[in-house]
């Protein structure tokens, strides 16, 4: 390691040790990085040194009105937000911040102060309540907090019996005295970006909960740059002309990575919306113009059945790349988003524990039910329950090795995460006959049933196709007789009544679409499906429910 600029040493006291880390790999030439590194000095002063400073770098919305920052105007802002932490709250290189606001240009601000000023972000989906937010807190050792004035009430009530929370500052309110942005206004615009190691954390991210117990994963420096080094270049391939928009919160490292880090890293602009709906995004992609969207298959779906009843329907001209992670992209859904737009989803899969996406494939290499190859700088590969490698088309335990690699903080289940040097992300995969990684499931989702092994999303692919069917969750329940019975919820698309008969051809359509064993032997229609911030199916909770 090198020597940390960290004073306070909270994160690097609580790494795993050596010896429960994954292997890393940084063998090509763009992953050869110094050892001294700062993300704001590499994704935002950059630009402004090399001139490019009045290039816009993010577009934010206020009273429905957009309003735009150049590089040097979030740098400024940047800037004073880093005095504003080290002169008036007494931060310390190394110390915690939590950040709580949903994504917006000031939020993006908050974020590179943090870094600029040696701190370490910890983000939260603005969402959470105070009993959510209170594990976060506690198990980071949050110091600082910088939080949206609208969501005071949590925060302020978590705090009331943790002094070291006294720190802490509000924004987007009435821009009053005390709020942040009365203390930058007191601030110069020019900050010596802290000169942090390369493998100094830069932040902790938590997991999004479909298992219902987040998990803290903690990223360098170096994490965040390697992030922008693999997959951006190589599958997304975005140009510095490109605006990107999406849905996926700025605290959760699909939104980070995808509507902020990669961006910034090409100097191209970024929409940060506050509030995302399907119905929503179309508007603001026809509105800004944008042409590089990130969201989840869900929200996808969702978009395309909206475009094919709209009218008048959206422009979305300016749009050529849609990327598709967070949960496995059903080729239903692929086929749907194509043929109302014309455009074919990037699939990925990432993790939070390895920051972002380290399988995919591009539009020309896409193919239905395939997530595609590992990222150039990622390997991977599917292993049995003894840690072997399993030939073409057995279905085993994905393994991932590449210069991202999980980090939990003061975790148990590191041993569970990381063995024999790979990365176990928790899904079931196999590689067909042409190398490409097929999902299957998340491994504890695998149904077992009457001595079968069936995988809820297929099942939910299937499912997918019917005409009456706009979303559904397929689980595992518990049965005398078969061990598990394969089990579906549905969400109906209107004007289609769930009762008995649907429920039988819905199971007929199944079967005659996947091998008949794999069918749901029970189907429950529901108003919704409990997911994540971030569109995540819980499928736990249905399992609870269920």
């Amino acid at each position: 390691m090198a020597t940390s600029a960290h004073v306070d040493t909270f994160a690097r006291d609580h790494l795993p040790p050596p010896s429960a880390l994954p292997e890393f790999r940084f063998d090509r030439p763009e992953l050869q990085l110094p050892e001294r590194l700062n993300v704001a000095t590499e994704l935002l002063d950059r630009w402004v040194a090399q001139g490019q400073g009045e290039r816009i770098a993010v577009i934010g919305e206020h009273d429905g009105q957009p309003f735009a920052w150049t590089y040097a105007e979030l740098q400024q802002r940047a800037n004073r937000i880093a005095h504003v932490l080290v002169r008036r709250l007494g931060l310390v290189a190394g110390n915690r911040v939590l950040l709580r606001g949903a994504n917006t240009p000031m939020m993006a601000a908050c974020w590179f102060g943090v870094i600029k000023a040696g701190g370490i972000a910890v983000g939260s989906m603005p969402l959470l309540r105070e009993r959510e937010l209170q594990p976060l807190v506690d198990k980071a050792r949050v110091t600082h907090a910088l939080c949206d004035a609208r969501l005071a009430d949590a925060l302020q009530a978590l705090r009331a019996d943790r002094p070291q929370l006294a720190q802490l500052l509000f924004f987007n309110g009435d821009g009053g005295a005390g709020s942040l942005e009365a203390e930058m206004a007191a601030q110069p615009t020019d900050f010596a970006t802290v000169d942090t190691a390369a493998d100094d954390t830069a932040l902790i991210a938590f997991t999004s909960g479909t298992t219902g117990v987040p998990k803290g994963t903690m990223h360098f420096h170096r994490d965040v740059i390697a992030g922008c080094r693999c997959w951006p270049p190589h599958v997304l391939r975005a140009s510095a002309e490109d605006r990107f928009i999406g849905s996926p919160p700025l605290a959760f490292t699909f939104g980070l990575g995808g509507l902020l880090m990669f961006p910034l890293s090409i100097g191209a602009s970024t929409v940060l919306l506050e509030k995302v709906s399907p119905d929503a995004l179309l508007t603001a992609i026809e509105r800004h113009r944008a042409s590089v969207c990130f969201t989840a298959p869900t929200s996808y779906r969702a978009m395309a059945l909206a475009l094919a009843d709209a009218s008048p329907r959206p422009d979305l001209t300016s749009l050529r790349k849609c990327v598709s992670a967070g949960e496995a992209l059903p080729a239903a859904t692929r086929a749907l988003w194509k043929q109302a737009t014309g455009i074919e989803l990037i699939d990925g899969i990432g993790s939070t524990e390895l920051f972002h996406i380290f399988i995919s494939a591009d539009e020309a290499h896409a193919r239905p039910g395939a997530t595609g190859l590992p990222v150039p700088g990622y390997v991977a590969t599917v292993l049995d329950e003894q840690g072997r490698e399993l030939p073409h088309g057995q279905v085993g335990r994905l393994a991932v090795k590449g210069p991202t690699g999980c980090k939990y903080l003061a975790d148990d289940r590191q041993a569970s995460y990381v063995q024999g040097g790979w990365n176990l992300t928790g899904d079931a995969y196999l590689i067909d006959d042409d190398g490409q990684f097929v999902y299957q499931a998340r491994t504890d989702d695998m149904i077992i049933s009457g001595g079968y092994n069936i995988a809820g999303p297929e099942v939910e692919s299937a499912l997918l196709l019917h005409p009456a069917v706009a979303e559904c969750g397929v689980v595992g329940v518990a049965d005398e007789a078969r061990g598990q019975i394969v089990k579906a919820f549905v969400v109906l698309k209107p004007g289609h009544a769930g009762d008995d008969a649907l429920a039988k051809d819905l199971q007929d359509f199944c079967k005659q679409t996947i091998a008949p064993y794999k069918y749901p032997r029970a189907i429950e229609f529901r108003g919704s499906l409990p997911r994540t911030e971030t569109g995540k199916l819980q499928r736990f909770r249905l399992r609870t429910e269920g």
